[in-house]
């Protein structure tokens, strides 16, 4: 591969995809704010002025915020890769630590040293966020040193798991031949099933509590739905997620035996239990549909290709030139590899984000059409108002901006639907 080929391509990738967020963003904001005077007639019977203009200036504000941050990460990317940054953290890494760590302990350390200054360069934007827009609109109730016991169990667990995985990859980078990127793959495929099935049991309960549902009424309906639908899960849980936030959830976690469903304390707080159940036929949806094992398909057939053109990269010189690094010729490059994957694909995967969001929201009608059938369309209907609010998700998205990035339908979409099949 052409280095100088390269190094205009990304470059213009990253210059298209930046004018395309700002684009994107600017339209969400204007159409937000531009209908946020008047509730929508399809919801003016059941929101409240106030929370639609809540919603439309949490929005903006998001949006904002977003694109003070994409500058900085736009500007930050080109720094770590055709301004040579990643080129100089390197060199510092190989001198600091070759010698008594040996190759591979230089490898992992380039990689740790990358994830901390990362860490910390997010760590501004992380702490407005959380604290100043979130706090603004009531959703923030992480407390600053909830905050900190979180980032310091985070990193311990990002070493304990990332680390030995990275060793295990960067090993077969050099000992497994032209072919690692297959034996890669399959451990990388491994790794993330079985955190899959540790994370509901070892790996959630280290940042929440969670305690069986309490609640009788709400449990005979679930345990109904769950008969009816041919569902098996371990267990009902209640999260207490209202230590962190204000925003509402439920969802299933884990793998075949090991699957559990799990409801956010304030989602109980706030929909009556014929909302609940509604809100639980959609996520058995999505089982029913087997859009969880599609997904997984997915994940695996992308990251496959991901891992083949991995194994072709870092092998070409104009790989490592092209993107700002000269690779070293008395080291191995496997770990510069890693990172320059890992910083130049998100530029051109970018492109193909309308794709998977088309894909997700058709999901989301199945659920939503599995979920009227199995409980109530005038209950979910109901939550997902009640959502929408509590979250301060905007009823006016811009269609253009929804059909690029939005994972689920817009809430006047989703509720026609269901209107309409009723």
């Amino acid at each position: 591969m052409s280095a100088p080929l390269l190094s205009v391509l990304f470059a213009l990738a990253l210059i298209v995809s930046l004018a395309t967020k700002f684009w994107l963003s600017s339209r969400q904001m204007r159409h937000v704010m531009a209908h946020r005077g008047q509730v929508p007639a399809a919801f003016a019977a059941s929101v409240p002025l106030a929370a639609h203009e809540k919603a439309a200036d949490y929005t903006v504000a998001k949006g904002r915020f977003g694109l003070l941050a994409l500058a900085f990460e736009s500007a930050l990317l080109l720094g770590w890769t055709l301004l040579g940054g990643l080129d100089a953290l390197n060199g510092w890494i190989y001198g600091l630590t070759a010698e008594p760590l040996g190759m591979m302990g230089y490898q992992l350390s380039l990689l740790a040293a990358f994830a901390l200054i990362g860490m910390l360069l997010d760590l501004p934007f992380e702490l407005w966020n959380t604290f100043r827009i979130e706090q603004q609109f009531g959703f923030n109730r992480m407390t600053l040193r909830l905050y900190v016991i979180d980032a310091i169990k985070g990193i311990f667990i990002g070493a304990l798991i990332g680390l030995p995985i990275a060793a295990l990859i960067l090993w077969l980078m050099g000992a497994a031949g032209a072919w690692w990127w297959l034996w890669a793959w399959g451990a990388w495929m491994g790794f993330n099933l079985l955190i899959m099935v540790l994370y509901p049991t070892v790996i959630a309960p280290m940042f929440n509590k969670f305690e069986p549902l309490a609640d009788e009424g709400v449990k005979n309906r679930v345990e109904a739905l769950m008969k009816r639908c041919g569902f098996a899960a371990k267990g009902l849980f209640v999260m207490d997620g209202s230590r962190r936030s204000g925003h509402g959830n439920a969802y299933f976690t884990g793998l075949g035996a090991a699957k559990r469903v799990v409801f956010f304390d304030t989602l109980l707080e706030r929909l009556a239990p014929g909302e609940i159940e509604a809100v639980l036929a959609h996520e058995l949806g999505h089982f029913k549909h087997r859009h969880v094992q599609k997904r997984m398909v997915s994940m695996f057939a992308l990251s496959l290709l991901g891992f083949a053109l991995l194994g072709w990269l870092s092998s070409q010189l104009g790989f490592y030139v092209g993107l700002g690094v000269k690779p070293s010729m008395g080291a191995p490059n496997d770990a510069l590899a890693l990172l320059l994957f890992m910083l130049a694909l998100p530029v051109f995967a970018f492109f193909f984000t309308p794709i998977g969001s088309h894909l997700s929201r058709r999901h989301e009608f199945e659920a939503d059409a599995y979920a009227r059938a199995q409980s109530s369309g005038e209950d979910l209907a109901a939550a997902l108002l009640k959502l929408h609010e509590d979250n301060a998700g905007t009823l006016t998205p811009d269609p253009v901006y929804a059909r690029f990035y939005y994972s689920h339908p817009p809430a006047s979409e989703r509720l026609a639907a269901l209107q309409q099949a009723s």
